[in-house]
């Protein structure tokens, strides 16, 4: 059983994920930020494998990409500091990143390596659909990773339902057609289409991101979904001064009440 497929069985609502850039604030920083978010009740863990070109990302995550790029951050020394994290962290942990670094890195040994660390998912936006089908979805699957794809409010009825036909796992609901943090608080247009959603009866459960950052938009998301996703909220927490466990521990404790 895949650790976010048992997630969804045991807890089908109100579940937090939380993004955070590997490398940022500091480049060691990656193993105490995990900890962190298990010991003060995050769900599950969504890694950001830095890139130059993080096309999805707002100015937040992006100037988080930079720093971590800056402090010497790549794919190789996050697959290090991951090495021994399952005897750490049990919750389920995605890798997010774009297939550039991933097809540098060597698409078999990226799997391979993400099975060796008890990586649960991936969630690559670029990556096509007919490509995950034709060239990654054996690769994936015979290494147990589950690929996650996007659904926005201008994606049609037909390639939600194709979407949800060809992964598992989760649906990642982006609120709006804006890049991450660029909005809060959620719109009547937004719940509406949610609720349309919601009435396809899809297989996959559903997590929406986008605009999520404090205990009001996740309780407002978790009305219309299984829960939510919060990335660039928790980048400016891991800005802040002080101490970062503490830190961490007081905002995922405010979100979730």
């Amino acid at each position: 059983m895949n650790r976010i497929t048992d997630l969804f069985q045991t807890k089908p609502n109100r579940i937090l994920n939380v993004y955070f850039t590997a490398g940022y604030p500091k480049l060691d920083d990656t193993v105490s930020i995990l900890r962190a978010l298990e010991a003060s009740g995050a769900d599950l863990i969504e890694i950001g494998i830095p890139f130059s070109d993080p096309v999805a990302d707002g100015p937040t995550i992006q100037a988080s990409n930079d720093v971590a790029l800056s402090n010497g951050m790549t794919l190789k020394l996050l697959m290090e500091q991951l090495k021994d994290i399952r005897s750490q962290v049990s919750i389920p942990i995605v890798l997010m990143g774009y297939i550039n670094p991933i097809v540098q890195y060597g698409i078999e040994q990226f799997c391979a390596d993400c099975a060796d660390r008890g990586i649960d998912g991936l969630i690559l936006p670029d990556l096509p659909m007919y490509e995950y089908l034709e060239v990654y979805k054996p690769v994936f699957e015979k290494n147990g990773l589950l690929n996650i794809f996007l659904i926005t409010p201008q994606t049609s009825e037909a390639r939600i339902r194709e979407i949800d036909n060809n992964s598992s796992g989760f649906i990642y609901m982006v609120s709006s057609a804006s890049t991450t943090g660029a909005k809060t608080g959620i719109s009547e247009e937004q719940e509406a289409y949610f609720q349309r959603v919601n009435q396809m009866g899809l297989k996959n459960p559903r997590l929406i991101g986008f605009g999520i950052s404090n205990k009001k938009t996740f309780d407002k998301a978790c009305e219309n979904a299984n829960g939510a996703i919060i990335g660039s909220a928790f980048i400016k927490v891991l800005a802040q001064e002080g101490d970062l466990s503490l830190n961490i521990d007081q905002y995922v404790k405010s979100v979730i009440g």
